[in-house]
């Protein structure tokens, strides 16, 4: 019989701040108690595709472009579920076959989010799985384990077999469930969907536990059996914190959310720092510290999200640690590995801060357009002034998109959405070298900074061969029920049971060098490459600071 999936000792002990994710259910448990809830009426799951059928039809701008490069047709299988929907007797099979429509767009910006009780809801496993080369093979290793979690599978091990699957074959079906649009990223998807799902857009485990099979650091093979959890309530929480990013801290540094949480409450959360050794942030979107190495110290500098801050207090965030008196001036590492994106407007301001050409190459924001719809004309006339869509609001597009009715032109004029002024109010602050590291999982808003520093003179080293590939802005369906508020006529309908969908409505291309290019489903392609290790894993990612550090030294040497 499946155990409970966290002791009842975890429970008493564990943190105020994360206690509601110590109520998390066993997977049957959580499935028993959403088959106890009012499922969708034909009528509801027929206005959720009907409303889905809109707004990729007349806003997506990716549209004709997955359709050529993935070949599917989401517009045809939503209008054949709408069809077949009097087949579909239940939720589940309903939520499944939406998902897997979205899914197919390989958008992380484009989904369709789950009502309640999916959409506060995240499943997970008390361990954290990543991968490293030994010479051209790839391993997998658990790096971190939760305590108090009961049975689990220890730290250090060498994953063989998932449930029977080998390892690598098992990240790769896993891969296939997620919306990564490149090798390099499904598997990165893959590495996380094997320990952690938010179920509101990703897929629910088949399994109500995983059967492991490992070596220890002895050489001996072992297997152990552990059970999906299920949390909700903390794990849907709005502010500061992706889910993923929330259930990380929960489980591996406690300690580190707690403190997060108080910064957050506080009136003068600079009060709460001063004093405090090293160089903690007020805000979990940072992490900063002096990193030793063979080739000199440096100043590293963790970007986990560009989310949850206003973007003037992001930046002055970052400028209060650089000048910190500890703070290496003579060279920077920035890492956004796994940064999901956030606010492009705060990636590009951040640029002027770092940049190697800057002043004599002021930063010039990226630029974006729409697809040429009358419902995209309808936005832009309806937001022509609304500067939280543009510096000047949408008013720039609107001819550009008038004109496609004479031209039958597929795309809009581009133009940049963030104040080019005020993207170079600051200036240069810091004054050694900076290099930036990317991964797979790097997306959206960090994909913004990586184009902005490339194109602006710097240089990118990258754990993969590109980055995410998320080219886009992003809105919701209930987000733009308010943009059509003022409407005469809309179309747009309210969706029951807090289920969303949300999109890319505006395509980004990039300046500079590389002008005219696509980021989305392309990514950014590194300066340079390195195959984590390892000792990176296991030791707070040694081999990869070294190495970006010996580029900081052969750059000033170059120099």
């Amino acid at each position: 019989m499946a155990r409970r999936p966290i002791p009842a000792y975890s429970v008493r002990t564990g943190h105020k701040t994360v206690r509601p994710y110590r109520t998390a259910k066993r997977l049957d448990k959580f499935f028993a108690e959403v088959n106890k809830v009012k499922e969708l009426t034909p009528k509801q799951r027929d206005l959720i595709v009907q409303q889905a059928i809109m707004l990729l039809e007349g806003f997506y701008a990716h549209l004709p472009l997955k359709r050529a490069m993935y070949a599917v047709d989401p517009l045809q299988r939503l209008r054949l579920l709408r069809h077949r929907l009097p087949k579909f007797n239940s939720d589940r099979l309903f939520h499944a076959e939406m998902t897997d429509i979205f899914t197919s767009l390989r958008d992380r910006h484009t989904a369709y989010t789950l009502p309640t009780p999916f959409n506060d809801a995240f499943a997970w496993l008390p361990f954290k799985v990543e991968s490293y080369f030994d010479g051209k093979r790839r391993r997998y290793l658990v790096a971190h384990v939760a305590k108090g979690f009961g049975q689990t599978v220890p730290e250090e091990a060498e994953l063989l077999y998932w449930n029977g699957v080998p390892i690598a074959r098992a990240v790769e079906l896993a891969g296939a469930q997620s919306s990564g649009n490149s090798p390099e990223a499904r598997h990165a998807l893959g590495l996380q969907l094997l320990t952690a799902r938010a179920l509101e857009k990703e897929p629910a485990p088949d399994a109500e536990w995983v059967t492991i099979r490992y070596r220890t650091r002895r050489g001996r093979e072992r297997e152990v059996r552990v059970n999906w959890a299920v949390s909700q309530a903390a794990a849907g929480r709005k502010g500061r914190f992706n889910q993923t990013d929330q259930l990380y801290l929960f489980l591996f540094n406690p300690e580190l959310l707690k403190f997060y949480r108080r910064t957050a409450a506080a009136r003068d959360p600079h009060s709460l720092v001063k004093g405090m050794k090293g160089m903690p942030s007020i805000f979990p979107n940072f992490r900063a510290r002096r990193v030793s190495t063979p080739h000199g110290t440096f100043g590293y500098i963790r970007i986990f999200s560009f989310d949850g801050v206003d973007p003037d207090d992001l930046v002055a965030e970052f400028i209060r640690l650089i000048k910190l008196p500890k703070f290496p001036r003579n060279g920077l590492i920035i890492d956004v590995r796994d940064n999901p994106g956030g606010s492009s407007e705060a990636a590009e301001m951040l640029l002027q801060l770092i940049s190697p050409h800057h002043p004599d190459h002021p930063i010039v924001p990226q630029r974006l357009y729409f697809i040429n719809t009358p419902l995209t004309l309808q936005l832009c006339n309806l937001q022509r002034s609304n500067r939280r869509l543009g510096f000047s609001g949408l008013a720039p597009w609107i001819e550009s998109i008038q004109r496609s009715l004479e031209t039958n032109a597929m795309y809009s004029a581009s133009f940049p959405i963030h104040d080019q002024e005020k993207c170079n109010a600051i200036g240069r602050l810091y004054p050694g070298r900076v290099i930036v590291i990317t991964s797979a999982l790097s997306y959206s808003a960090a994909e913004f900074f990586a184009a902005g520093f490339q194109e602006h003179g710097g240089k990118i080293l990258g754990v993969d061969n590109v980055t995410g590939g998320g080219g886009a802005n992003v809105t919701t369906h209930q987000d733009l029920r308010k943009y059509f508020k003022r409407a005469s006529s809309s179309a747009l309908k309210g969706l029951p049971k807090e289920a969303d969908l949300q999109f890319a409505f505006r395509r980004s291309q990039r300046v500079g060098p590389q002008i005219g290019n696509d980021v989305e489903d392309f990514g950014i392609r590194p300066n340079y490459f390195h195959s984590m290790t390892r000792n990176d894993i296991l030791k707070h990612n040694v081999d990869l600071i070294n190495r970006a550090a010996s580029l900081l030294v052969q750059k000033s040497s170059r120099a």
